[in-house]
């Protein structure tokens, strides 16, 4: 049994973290096996997010008055809970692609940018691409109308060479 100042401490520890993450997963891990488990938090921690099985009271104490108070509230089962502070998608993709190998592991509710998703919100957010993917395709589309540019550019002044060429070649501009 835990005393009362570790767990203090504990819902001290999960306040800073719900005050930080700007992303968080409520997952339900029942019959995970400890590999499993082992899987999943190897997932996470590659995904860029960090893991951790909570106490349902002791989750909805720690989020009060936080953005996530509303994803917490009347939360039942053996909860955990899965955050990142940076990328969610890949956290999201992470999480989506483990729970189809492990049927045991299911979402409960997400909470993205500060507002609490569904289920389905979670599962179409791991559809998305990137961050670095979006990146590189609105990079793409600013430079290619200035490749065009640049190619349309230059072809006037390679056909205008090209009709000088000729012109000299069948002697145009004798005279």
């Amino acid at each position: 049994m835990k005393k009362k100042s570790d767990k203090e401490k504990d819902l001290a520890a999960l306040r800073r973290e719900f005050e930080k993450a700007r992303h968080v997963f409520l997952t339900g891990y029942e019959k995970l096996t400890v590999q499993q488990d082992f899987e999943l938090r190897k997932a996470i921690r590659a995904a860029g997010g960090k893991y951790r099985v909570v106490k349902n009271n002791l989750a909805e104490k720690a989020s009060e008055g936080t953005s996530a108070e509303g994803l917490t509230k009347g939360i039942a089962g053996m909860s955990s809970i899965a955050w990142t502070e940076t990328d969610p998608v890949a956290l999201a993709k992470a999480l989506t692609t483990y729970a189809k190998a492990n049927p045991a592991f299911t979402f409960k509710a997400g909470m993205v940018e500060g507002r609490v998703v569904d289920v389905r919100s979670i599962q179409d957010l791991a559809t998305m691409p990137s961050r670095e993917e979006i990146l590189a395709k609105v990079l793409f589309l600013i430079q290619a109308p200035a490749q065009r540019l640049v190619t349309a550019l230059s072809g006037v002044g390679r056909n205008l060479a090209v009709v000088v060429d000729q012109a000299v070649k069948e002697n145009k501009f004798s005279e």
